[in-house]
């Protein structure tokens, strides 16, 4: 990335850390909160005062992933927008589908590998961060179908 400008290019993708690929925020700012699930109110939002009968938290997704280009490999996060191309679905609903079936967060890493994408990476917005971030994705198989919809055949489920 030259002069911190976001490239495109053409990649593999090779690995998905499956183990944790969604945290939780808060579903009015969507600031993280913390993993301990007993304290799902966000501390920056009266969340009762904005909307009583819904949830205070979400799922949203943040995939660590290995893929390769033409120059290098490299690992890259993917965060709920541009992992909501490869998943087809929400966390929420990935994580509801997850608890049915314990190894589909596994498979989907199976699923993907060996994919080919155009992506858009550009350096971290936090200083602290590791890893370059993917902020557009696309598809190059004609045949690429989102994860949830090879998963549901795979398992025998229906969309509704």
């Amino acid at each position: 990335m030259e002069n911190g400008k976001p490239i495109t290019t053409m990649c593999a993708v090779i690995a998905m850390d499956y183990t944790n690929f969604c945290y939780r925020v808060c579903s009015i700012c969507e600031r993280t909160l913390p993993v301990n699930p007993s304290s799902s109110l966000c501390k920056f939002c009266n969340f009762n005062a904005f909307n009583p009968g819904s949830s205070s938290s979400k799922r949203v997704f943040r995939l660590l992933m290995s893929i390769a280009t033409d120059k290098e490999v490299q690992t890259v996060i993917c965060f709920d927008r541009v992992a909501k191309v490869l998943f087809g679905c929400s966390a929420d609903e990935f994580f509801d589908f997850a608890k049915l079936h314990p190894f589909a967060a596994e498979t989907v890493s199976e699923i993907l590998v060996g994919e080919m994408f155009r992506i858009t990476i550009s350096k971290p917005k936090n200083g602290n961060a590791q890893h370059s971030r993917v902020v557009q994705i696309v598809p190059l198989s004609s045949c690429f179908q989102p994860a949830i919809i090879r998963l549901r055949e795979l398992y025998g489920v229906n969309s509704n």
